[in-house]
């Protein structure tokens, strides 16, 4: 495993607000130089961005799935970034961790059996404080590349 790892945040643009928050506090990971976090928001005008985002899903390492009914609604999450996300996780070629940003039905969803963050499925929109949530995301997410670090 070369470091730093690739993460990718794959989201509905109606989340936006709370992807931007979430990479905020993955920033002590990405100056350590363990990660480096990569979203659509990246992709460079002029550049074929259907390329783009299938190559990004498969060269990372740790894929965020940034769950709200939004994000299960999108014809293109669904049809591409999902199934290329699982496809890569059951092949252990990827970690997916899926992110509950806000509540919505994902019980029967292809990554329903993989553990998530933060803890017990809870949305980071039904906390109290939000910050909070992502602090147990980004400690979550901490543990898995230090297992990586461990292993490699």
């Amino acid at each position: 495993m070369i470091f730093p790892l690739k993460v990718l945040l794959s989201y509905a643009h109606e989340d936006e607000d709370l992807k931007k928050r979430l990479d905020v506090h993955l920033t002590s990971l990405k100056r350590s130089g363990k990660i480096k976090t990569w979203s659509d928001r990246m992709i460079v005008p002029g550049t074929e961005w259907n390329n783009t985002i299938k190559n990004e899903l498969i060269t990372a390492d740790i894929i965020l799935l940034l769950i709200s009914a939004d994000f299960l609604a999108s014809e293109y999450i669904w049809k591409v970034e999902i199934v290329k996300a699982m496809e890569r996780h059951s092949n252990h070629e990827a970690i997916v961790i899926p992110i509950f940003l806000r509540p919505c039905d994902w019980n029967d969803m292809p990554f329903s059996p993989i553990q998530g963050l933060p803890k017990d499925g809870i949305p980071v929109t039904e906390f109290s404080d939000r910050e909070m949530a992502f602090l147990q995301i980004a400690q979550g997410i901490r543990r898995v590349v230090e297992k990586i670090e461990t292993n490699f």
